[in-house]
């Protein structure tokens, strides 16, 4: 028993010694972050204009998920000039959840960006709106749907809509004339107008 114990520390050293010796001679870079699957499909098929927007609004959907998987569709004669539609399914450890995000370029090189996080909540809407929702306007356009919105944030949306016993949440964002922030430096804009950000 005492010769197994010695025989196992010495290989333990051994092997701290081999990658130890590993680490010395091979330098190790930090292991870059995982690409999400919707910017590396985008940008196989040749979508380069939108690709910063698509990589935000992507990794912001995917923070945190255990696995996703997309579908996507674009335009196969000028995939760079075209709309880019995507939907992506996302697993999280005790839920699932559907983002769809869109990105259409335009004539002066800029993009329009539009992402939605569809999921629905074991609560009723109501006690939603209560708890997250407090300070929104809500407009109620049907009896079981409504829509909440900040005027800090005009561009975003949040709608409930009643599905017992359960809740159906509908997180939707939109941005018109985004170009990228690496384009914007390389050509400041006029004197007098707003840069576009990223969010």
């Amino acid at each position: 028993m005492k010769a197994l114990r010695l025989l196992l520390a010495i290989a333990g050293h051994t092997i701290a010694g081999v990658a130890l010796a590993q680490g010395v001679l091979v330098p190790q870079a930090p292991a870059a972050p995982p690409q999400d699957t919707l910017t590396r499909a985008a940008a196989s098929v040749g979508i380069k204009r939108c690709l910063p927007a698509i990589t935000r609004l992507a990794a912001l959907s995917v923070q945190g998920s255990r696995s996703h998987d997309v579908l996507l569709d674009w335009d196969r004669k000028r995939p760079d000039a075209g709309p880019m539609f995507s939907l992506i399914g996302i697993e999280y450890p005790n839920a699932g959840v559907a983002a769809s995000i869109t990105a259409i370029p335009d004539e002066a090189g800029a993009c329009t960006v539009a992402a939605e996080r569809i999921s629905v909540a074991p609560y009723t809407c109501a006690s939603i709106a209560q708890q997250e929702l407090a300070g929104y306007k809500m407009t109620r356009l049907l009896p079981i749907y409504a829509v909440y919105t900040d005027d800090k944030e005009p561009t975003s949306s949040v709608s409930l809509i009643d599905s017992p016993p359960g809740c159906l949440v509908i997180r939707r964002y939109v941005e018109y004339g985004w170009k990228s922030p690496a384009a914007a430096v390389a050509s400041p804009a006029a004197p007098g107008t707003p840069l576009n950000k990223t969010r």
